[in-house]
């Protein structure tokens, strides 16, 4: 829709609908969420003149507009591999231990696993967190040592989990739901000691997973809101129809 046009001028059939398209496409572009999407939808609708109108899509790109360009980054960012085999990198481990004494640790995010690592809370707890994480080796073993403290693992679903720890007054915790392990996915062997303590092992999505099928549901809700209000037009274009008919056949003399 052009500011050019008069605003006083009568906006047509034809000119809603080219401003509805232009909101469709903002929105399976992410330019607009639902609830604008909704509001400038009815009001494309109800529209009576092009002022009324041109305000819809003056924030909006014309369809087949083309993106302004992304700058480009010169720095070369390391790339990891595709799969397992490109998170077993082999060498050393960004941190060989950690130790909690009436305090905290946590290792997360992205990190080197080594082919050993060893921990020690007292009165404290820590939290290492696998699914960010490479690996040194095929196969990485995890000792803790808990006493009246704690230790919470995060392993991502296909990693081989193997529990060998003692509990004394204590435990070590086994991951649920714990499926066959992927081809080429590390094995992580889970040892130690817990005195009045535990070691916990959990399986949890990588965020980046989660954040994809959150936002993979929320495309399926928008398209299916986009396609209930699509019915809905086409019902609203069909009833105006049907009174176009009624019109013409009455000033026809058939009533």
């Amino acid at each position: 829709m052009s500011d050019d046009a008069a605003p006083d001028l009568r906006a047509s059939d034809a000119d809603r609908d080219r401003v509805a398209e232009v909101l469709r496409d903002a929105l399976a572009e992410g330019r607009l969420d639902m609830d604008e999407f909704e509001e400038r939808l009815e009001a494309a609708y109800t529209a009576r003149t092009y002022g009324e109108l041109a305000p819809l899509t003056r924030d909006l790109p014309a369809a087949g507009a083309v993106a302004p360009p992304v700058a480009v980054s010169f720095v070369k960012e390391p790339v990891r591999g595709e799969g397992w085999a490109g998170r077993i990198t082999g060498g050393e481990g960004t941190s060989t231990g950690a130790v909690a004494i009436l305090s905290g640790f946590e290792r997360k995010g992205r990190w080197t696993v080594p082919r050993r690592f060893s921990c020690f809370t007292f009165m404290g707890g820590g939290e290492l967190d696998l699914r960010e994480a490479d690996f040194a080796a095929r196969e990485v073993e995890i000792d803790c040592v808990a006493i009246m403290g704690g230790v919470q693992v995060i392993v991502p679903p296909g990693v081989e989990v193997v529990v060998r720890g003692i509990g004394v007054m204590g435990g070590f915790e086994h991951p649920r739901d714990d499926g066959p392990p992927e081809p080429g996915a590390p094995r992580v062997v889970i040892g130690g000691f817990a005195f009045w303590g535990g070691v916990g092992v959990e399986r949890k999505l990588p965020r980046a997973e989660r954040k994809r099928l959150k936002e993979q549901r929320r495309q399926e809700q928008l398209e299916r809101r986009a396609e209930r209000h699509e019915l809905h037009r086409a019902r609203r274009e069909e009833r105006r129809g049907e009174r176009y008919e009624e019109r013409a056949r009455r000033r026809d003399g058939e009533y």
